[in-house]
């Protein structure tokens, strides 16, 4: 008898995500050498590593004879230049998502000869935080994950209490995959999670990509990977359930001062006692149908822009009127970005007030943007540089 519906669905979703991540790291490595399906893992180097804060280090193998060493030493060694075995890392909080994205991972990655660790990131924003952090970390140990660890962050205030908790746990998820060597980090978010997020993007009213949600895979190279997003959270619970895995349910999700936090537990079920089931489903297609758009428009705008810069690489305000809305206004914002307004400060209605400087051009001044920035059209050209 096979694994439960649940387990089954979760250990499928991260096969296919560590299956893409080989692919990807074939034309690297000798094909040869890649390890065969349910091949033992790569032995570590002969040096010693020193674990990582709140690692197991595993049992000492015995020492070997002195006669024994010699010899060995005499031997090539078959796998003395072969690379080391990709690592891929799992961000567990140590909810019922997360915990269900480590179960599949420890189980998955040894048979694909892919090593696996765990990281939970300690925000440091409640009572005991480091201690629950401990406990993480031991359930990752007790999955058989290497590296397993806990960071200690600090959260700023920039931007509110959540959008600063996710910058320092990024920076640390990121500070961890460089510190490590690893090649991916899987996250736990699932199709809920991604309708949430279309919809307070939508609430936002910040464009096509705001819609689009969260990225299959995103960040540096790729390093990000959600396996979660087509599934829906109460698969993870039940593949939790089913495994006997412990989880925590984090107080702050149901903490009406955060936005996602009301908008799960009111707005969500709100939407679906209206509009009736398959919201959620409606709302994560709608994120992948306008990331495809999206993608595509910034593809046509980053081919579209050097035909509308001069021999200067100014921007021409009349071939900027000739294009499509959609495609001038992303010219327009990657011109801004690129003079050092911060991409996460510039708002739809900053682009919109540069485009009327195209569409509306009525003598008006030049425009403040973030970043100290400012845009302004002269004899023609549009002029957007630190003021």
């Amino acid at each position: 008898m096979g694994p439960h519906p649940a387990v089954a669905a979760i250990r499928l979703a991260v096969r296919r995500v560590l299956h893409d991540i080989l692919a990807e790291q074939s034309p690297a490595h000798d094909t040869r050498r890649t390890p065969a399906r349910g091949a033992a893992r790569p032995c570590a180097p002969d040096a010693e590593r020193v674990p990582a804060p709140g690692t197991r280090r595993s049992p000492a193998a015995p020492a070997r004879a002195p006669h024994d060493q010699d010899r060995a030493s005499s031997r090539p060694r078959p796998d003395e230049d072969a690379p080391r075995a990709p690592l891929v890392l799992v961000a567990c909080s140590g909810g019922a998502d997360s915990m269900a994205l480590a179960s599949a991972l420890a189980f998955e990655a040894p048979k694909l000869g892919i090593r696996a660790g765990g990281i939970t990131v300690d925000h440091g924003l409640q009572p005991g935080s480091d201690l629950r952090a401990d406990e993480v970390v031991l359930r990752l140990t007790e999955l058989g994950l290497s590296p397993a660890e806990s960071i200690a962050v600090t959260v700023g205030r920039d931007g509110g209490p959540e959008a600063a908790a996710r910058d320092a746990r990024y920076a640390a998820l990121d500070s961890a995959a460089e510190r490590h060597g690893a090649t991916a980090i899987l996250l736990g978010h699932t199709r809920d999670d991604q309708a949430e997020t279309v919809l307070l993007g939508l609430a936002r009213g910040s464009g096509i990509r705001s819609l689009s949600g969260m990225a299959a895979v995103s960040g540096a190279d790729g390093r990000y990977r959600r396996p979660f997003l087509h599934l829906d959270r109460q698969t993870a619970r039940k593949a939790c359930m089913v495994q006997s895995l412990p989880v925590w349910d984090d107080p702050h999700n149901a903490d009406p001062a955060y936005t996602r936090s009301r908008l799960r537990h009111e707005g969500l079920p709100a939407l679906e006692k209206a509009l009736g089931k398959g919201v959620v489903e409606a709302l994560a297609r709608t994120a992948q149908l306008s990331r495809d758009d999206a993608d595509a428009l910034d593809a046509w705008a980053s081919q579209a822009e050097a035909s509308v810069r001069d021999a200067a690489g100014l921007l021409e305000c009349a071939k900027l009127y000739a294009l499509p809305p959609a495609v001038r206004r992303r010219i327009l914002r990657r011109a801004a970005i690129e003079a050092g307004a911060p991409a996460g400060s510039l708002f739809a209605r900053h682009i919109e007030e540069i485009d009327r400087l195209i569409t509306g051009w009525r003598g008006q001044g030049a425009i403040n943007l973030p970043g100290k920035v400012v845009a302004q059209r002269q004899g023609g050209r549009l002029v957007i540089r630190q003021g």
